[in-house]
């Protein structure tokens, strides 16, 4: 999803895309993490990229929302690639529309709660808010991850919990570790379909350097991967992972990260996918 005009900060996202699809020429075909080979348990293409209106973010939501409703009427997953995060938005409304209001885990470093960015409604800090108030999110089963760095001020903390949100900060994975923390998440979650969106700022930026937004003190990358590994029994509907800017990565780590973060969330989908078939034919 080559767009970034919701961005506030470093501009470059629209191309995190592709550098995504370049480094993912490294993955193979069987992920001994989850014990699968997601390629052979389901059909997984890349469905190319949306062509959205640079200038017009409120076009460029109605856009991605049609792509989404294409997609997602073919009985498929979306695996969706950005781009800046206003595109989880219409995502969310599409995925919405097929499976009612949706469990939610946002890992990232912001909360992306605002009312308004800069006098803006749809904005790259604004689409949960937006999701709350639409009514596509079951608001209890909502949370960040690996929230940290300076806010504007407290109100937005209060803001946040007001709309359903729990937090789980950077500081909490490092002090509780992952096992403990994808428990609690899977207890939150419970069996209701669940939309994972994924901005790789959510990674320290040692881990991720590439990316519009960077704060200090984030994840590690094998703390993200080991917590969605632990999420592998939560019903994933769809996932995106976006604010990837390539301009500012060094060595593709950011992309490396990114490819094998979007294997993982693949990797999950196509084992329910083949599950669900099977229990189908077996009746």
């Amino acid at each position: 999803m080559p767009f970034d005009s919701g961005v506030s900060y470093r501009p470059g996202a629209r191309f995190g895309g592709n550098a995504i699809r370049e480094a993912s020429r490294l993955l193979r075909p069987y992920n001994p993490a989850q014990d699968a080979s997601p390629f052979a348990l389901a059909q997984v293409a890349d469905a190319g990229d949306i062509a959205a209106n640079p200038f017009n973010i409120n076009e460029a939501v109605e856009t991605v929302e049609a792509a989404a409703d294409d997609l997602l009427n073919t009985g498929a997953r979306l695996m969706t690639l950005g781009g800046d995060h206003t595109i989880a938005l219409p995502l969310l409304r599409s995925v919405a529309k097929k499976h009612g209001p949706v469990a939610l885990l946002h890992f990232d470093a912001h909360l992306d709660t605002w009312d308004t960015y800069f006098g803006a409604e749809y904005t790259h800090g604004t689409p949960f808010r937006r999701a709350v108030e639409e009514g596509i999110l079951d608001t209890s089963a909502l949370s960040h991850v690996g929230t940290r760095g300076p806010l504007y001020g407290k109100q937005d903390l209060t803001d946040d919990e007001k709309m359903g949100f729990g937090i789980v900060t950077s500081a909490d994975v490092m002090r509780r570790g992952v096992d403990e923390i994808a428990d609690q998440l899977r207890q939150r979650i419970g069996d209701r379909p669940l939309y994972i969106s994924i901005d790789i700022d959510v990674l320290d930026p040692a881990h991720a350097p590439g990316t519009g937004t960077p704060e200090a003190g984030g994840l590690t990358s094998r703390e993200l991967l080991e917590i969605l590994r632990g999420l592998s029994s939560c019903h994933l509907v769809s996932a995106d992972l976006v604010e990837v800017a390539p301009a500012y990565d060094h060595a593709e780590i950011t992309s490396v990260a990114a490819s094998h973060t979007a294997y993982e969330l693949t990797t999950i989908m196509s084992r329910q996918i083949a599950a669900a078939k099977a229990d189908k034919e077996a009746k």
